[in-house]
């Protein structure tokens, strides 16, 4: 992709093409402690706090060079920091600021003239749509107003999401196709994207950085904290709710029937909303007006009435969330772990 101009790479700064940019610079990791760098730094400081904060940082495209040194920075930072939750909340609001402009640019696709597209296609080959392909194996065609992607890949990634809309019985499917909408399209690969990018900071290899970065890590090391809550779990915990604490105390992402199956197993134990918010401060999109609104509408306090109840072992097991062992002992509900028949 060396048709990527520096504005595609402050776009897109994950791409080898971008640390390949940096590199013909003659950029080292010592001459990023020079004065001069400081805006990177910041900037870079300030795309880690925006993610952990659930925030989506704001690029600033009209500099480039800044904008693609400040990723690279807050890759070194995090693994100068550490710590997984913050890397993970970083990870992922990178991933959702990309979606951003791969939408952008299918947009532009779709809706330029005949003549336009045809030049925009000469001139960029169509980077968002490349990117979806090379990157993350996922080929788009673009039909009319729509998108389309084979039903197998897009089962692969519609796996992920609970939501009915997924579900491809409500998709429209013509020819082994799925037709989607430009947000649609680019939101299948943000799990794929964030982990991408979460590998990233895992394969730096960071010995030693410049004294102007020592401030910075001491300072997103304790906002790491903020983040990391301690968990501890009861013996009594079935081991499907076992593991959904161990996964968010790992601040790794819990999907959506994961979290769903905490809280109605606590709710049933008698557990309040603000007993079990906590446990899912670790979770890399947490945002704790998000988490007390749907605990409360799960519990049946959010007025409508509805208190909903904890999944079946069998509803469990086909959504890959069933880890049973002899002592789960034939229960058919979590919330039946520990009961024991004396006959």
């Amino acid at each position: 992709m060396n048709y990527l101009s520096a504005e595609d790479m402050a776009k897109y700064p994950f791409l080898a093409e971008a640390g390949a940019y940096l590199r013909d610079k003659g950029l080292t990791l010592e001459e990023l402690g020079n004065p001069d760098w400081k805006p990177a730094i910041t900037k870079a400081y300030d795309r880690i706090t925006a993610g952990a904060l659930g925030q989506i940082y704001k690029s600033n495209l009209g500099q480039p060079d800044i904008e693609i040194l400040s990723f690279v920075i807050a890759i070194i930072l995090l693994k100068k920091v550490g710590m997984p939750t913050l890397n993970r909340r970083f990870s992922l609001a990178e991933a959702r600021r990309v979606e951003r402009y791969l939408e952008q640019d299918l947009k532009w696709d779709n809706q330029d003239s005949i003549k336009e597209h045809l030049k925009r296609k000469t001139e960029s080959h169509n980077i968002s749509l490349k990117i979806l392909h090379d990157q993350f194996n996922l080929d788009v065609t673009i039909n009319d107003d729509s998108f389309k992607v084979k039903a197998t890949d897009y089962l692969k990634r519609a796996a992920h999401f609970h939501e009915r809309e997924w579900k491809l019985v409500n998709r429209r499917v013509e020819g082994g196709m799925v037709y989607l909408s430009s947000d649609e399209t680019v939101r299948l690969i943000r799990k794929e994207l964030s982990e991408f990018i979460n590998t990233r900071i895992q394969a730096v290899n960071v010995t030693s950085v410049p004294d102007a970065f020592e401030k910075p890590v001491e300072e997103l090391a304790s906002l790491a904290k903020k983040f990391s809550e301690a968990v501890t779990f009861s013996g009594e915990y079935p081991p499907c709710v076992k593991h959904a604490i161990e996964v968010l105390d790992k601040g790794e992402n819990l999907p959506h029937s994961g979290r769903f199956l905490l809280a109605t197993y606590l709710l049933a134990k008698g557990q309040t909303v603000d007993q079990i918010a906590p446990l899912f401060k670790n979770a890399p999109d947490y945002n704790e007006r998000i988490t007390k609104y749907q605990l409360e509408h799960i519990s049946g306090d959010s007025g409508k009435g509805t208190k909903y109840q904890c999944p079946s072992c069998d509803k469990l097991k086909s959504e890959n969330l069933c880890f049973a062992t002899e002592q789960c002992n034939g229960i058919i509900n979590p919330v039946q772990f520990g009961k024991r028949r004396t006959s």
